[in-house]
């Protein structure tokens, strides 16, 4: 008898490591994994790893000195709002898609590239496309489906949370170099619509792989940013008008696209969250927030608007401040850490009135058997 137990036993073992091998990592009930897609809001590290100009990296101090001590790629002084969704979701840091591709990504994966578009166009061979991007995704899903099995690597992907911010670099190259876009060739609607077709597209390929919760951030103030009020004559310090134009433009066709996703598309739901109107409040009020400048931290200029900080971008001379925390933005064009924290609140937990219709916290919650 004692033998006949020792026999199953050994064949239990057997078969318990052939299932394993057969890719059937267990994870915790009710995991929801995080997927970001993006540019240099999201990006945490990806350029590192390409080659792009400095232009579109941050592996370099000052960037990272005041939370992990050095530079990780990240386009700000510390965190981003990835960084702080994953804490409120209860998640690790989620890594990169680069340098390697043979992580278990189980947690999710960060695939955001500094200076991607929605137009393939964009900053091409200096970034990595939103295109790309979910093209990298198609390749970590497969890699799920080998290492845990197709039954839960379904159930993964089905409960993920997709996180997405994309276009304002389109817009940027069409009111900087490349000006005459907009003027000769496409309309600011044509233009809009093409950015907008393309996010739309992004979120379908993503929906046929499974992907069933998004979260979409629409575009900020961009004509108020240091970098834009830079451009405007006599550094006057008011915003950019066509940088003020266009992110209304495609935010009102954002918020139309993805109203008629959610009618084509069977359970897909989604949170919207208000960029715009978050950041032009801590612009125009930022004492209200616990800011003391509206301008950035890092940079040289009026507004620290030129984007020389930590003289790796032509201007090797750059002024820094004491305490990021006390400026909205930490160099030209991207957020603080105290920012970021600020605006990533909003999206996890903000009310219908700047996270619409659902926040992301509730789509944590929401999971598919």
């Amino acid at each position: 008898m004692t033998r006949l137990r020792f026999l199953m036993f050994g064949f239990l073992v057997i078969i318990c490591s052939c299932l394993l091998v057969a890719g059937s990592l267990s994870l915790p009930e009710k995991h929801v994994a995080l997927f970001i897609f993006g540019d240099s809001l999201f990006d945490a590290g990806n350029n590192n790893y390409i080659n792009t100009t400095t232009d579109y990296q941050a592996n370099f101090l000052p960037y990272g000195q005041n939370f992990f001590k050095y530079p990780t790629g990240r386009f700000s002084n510390g965190r981003i709002i990835p960084d702080f969704i994953a804490e409120y979701a209860k998640l690790p840091l989620i890594p990169t898609f680069l340098p390697s591709i043979n992580q278990e990504f189980t947690s999710g994966v960060n695939f955001a590239s500094g200076g991607a578009g929605a137009l393939t166009e964009t900053h091409q061979g200096l970034a990595i496309s939103l295109k790309t991007q979910v093209s990298n995704f198609k390749i970590v899903e497969a890699q799920l489906k080998q290492k845990l099995g197709d039954a839960a690597a379904k159930t993964l992907v089905s409960n993920a949370v997709y996180l997405l911010d994309g276009g304002a670099n389109d817009y940027i190259v069409a009111l900087t170099t490349n000006s005459s876009v907009l003027r000769s060739i496409y309309s600011k609607k044509q233009y809009v619509d093409m950015v907008i077709g393309n996010l739309t597209t992004i979120v379908k390929e993503i929906y046929k792989k499974g992907g069933r919760k998004f979260g979409i951030l629409n575009l900020g103030p961009m004509g108020c940013v240091p970098a834009m009020k830079e451009l405007v004559p006599s550094f006057s310090g008011s915003c950019l008008e066509d940088g003020v134009e266009l992110p209304k433009l495609h935010n009102k066709a954002l918020s139309k696209a993805l109203v008629q996703l959610e009618s084509q598309l069977k359970g897909i739901v989604y949170a919207n969250h208000d960029s715009y109107n978050s950041i032009l409040n801590r612009i125009n009020n930022p004492s209200k927030y616990g800011f003391k400048e509206a301008t950035a931290c890092c940079g040289t200029g009026p507004f620290r608007g030129l984007s020389s900080c930590g003289g790796k971008r032509g201007i090797k001379e750059y002024e820094i401040c004491d305490d990021p925390d006390e400026y909205v933005f930490f160099d030209s064009l991207h957020l603080s850490e105290k920012a970021n924290k600020q605006i990533a609140k909003l999206i996890w937990s903000g009310t219908p009135d700047v996270t619409r219709p659902y926040n992301l916290k509730t789509l944590f919650e929401l999971t598919y058997s």
